[in-house]
C-alpha cells in the first residue's frame, strides 16, 4: 500500500484516468479529501483498497457519484460495499 500523499494519488492515477478521462484530477482531488475524513474518523492515513476499489465501482464514472461513494464509505463503509457488489453483480 501506498504511504505518502503523493503515492497514493500517483497509485491511484491510471484508475481515475479510466474513469473519468479529463476530470480525473477531480476525482484525485476528492479522494485526497476522502484520505483527510477517513484519518479524523479512523486515525489511518487513508481507507483499505478494497474501499477505494467500491468507491471506483459505485462511482460508475461520473464525479457527482464519486463525490456521495467517498462520503458514504467515512459514514459507513458497509453499506459502500453492499452498492459496490451489487453493480459487481454479487448481491
Amino acid at each position: 500500500m501506498a504511504t505518502s500523499k503523493a503515492d497514493r494519488r500517483e497509485a491511484r492515477a491510471g484508475r481515475a484516468a479510466e474513469l473519468f478521462g479529463t476530470k480525473a484530477d477531480a476525482a484525485l482531488d476528492a479522494l485526497a479529501l476522502l484520505d483527510l475524513a477517513w484519518h479524523d474518523s479512523y486515525g489511518e492515513p487513508s481507507p483499505p483498497d478494497q474501499v477505494i476499489d467500491d468507491i471506483w465501482v459505485v462511482s460508475e464514472g461520473d464525479l457527482a457519484q464519486l463525490v456521495a461513494a467517498a462520503h458514504l464509505a467515512v459514514v459507513d463503509f458497509r453499506d459502500l460495499r453492499v452498492g459496490a457488489e451489487i453493480r459487481r453483480g454479487r448481491d
